[in-house]
Order: structure tokens, then sequence, then C-alpha cells
């Protein structure tokens, strides 16, 4: 078995599509994913954006950042499915170096930091 790396997915699907549309898309690579004995870390619904330039000539975009563990083999059928797939506009497969993980990492501490600040002024 090889071994499994970290990796960060982010992909935008037709924001003209209905939100039933839209979770079934995010469902179906999640599903791909766990069927594939992928270990998913982090999922993070941007939501519609504007893009910086028409794609199909749309202007918006639903996005959806992910994280996850898997064999590098996996990603090669994973773009495979996201490339045929007409409603996905784009996606962005990274492999996670060292830095990009201590990054991560930080951005998570920032975030629970926060949150924990704005709970405060709540309370």
């Amino acid at each position: 078995m090889a071994e499994k790396n970290d990796y960060e997915l982010t992909y935008i699907i037709n924001a003209a599509l209905g939100d039933d549309q839209i979770k079934d898309i995010i469902a179906r690579v999640n599903k791909f994913l766990e069927e594939s004995e992928a270990e998913a870390i982090e999922l993070d619904e941007w939501g519609n954006q504007r893009l910086s330039y028409p794609i199909n000539k749309k202007r918006n975009g639903y996005y959806v950042n992910m994280y996850f563990r898997c064999d590098g083999e996996v990603i090669v059928k994973l773009e495979r499915a996201l490339e045929i797939n007409d409603s996905v506009l784009r996606y962005l497969t990274l492999r996670m170096d060292a830095k990009m993980k201590r990054h991560n990492e930080s951005r998570k501490k920032r975030a629970l930091v926060e949150a924990a600040e704005e709970e405060k002024k709540d309370g």
C-alpha cells in the first residue's frame, strides 16, 4: 500500500445550480473519497463568491475547500471525476508540504482563539 499524503482540494461549483444540486455534488465528492479509503480532515464551504474572471460565461461560483489524507493514486481518479462533471467549473489539488501543514495548524489555532474571544464578548 502506498504512503498516504495530506492534500488540499479547492473546487468551484456552478452557482446557478440549486442548493440541493450543490449539496449533492459535495456529497458525491465526499462519498468518492470515503470509498477510496481517504481520511477526511476538514471540509469548509466558502459559499457563493464572485469569480475574478468569467469561466464558461459564469460570473459566480460556489467555493468548497477541503483537507484530506489519501494515496496519490486516488488523486488521479478524483481529478478525472471532477473534470468530467460539467457543474464543476475549476478545481485545484495541492499536496501539502511541511510549510503548508504548519500554516494550516496556525490558521486553526487563530480561529479557535478568535472564537473564544468572541464567546467572551457575548458571554
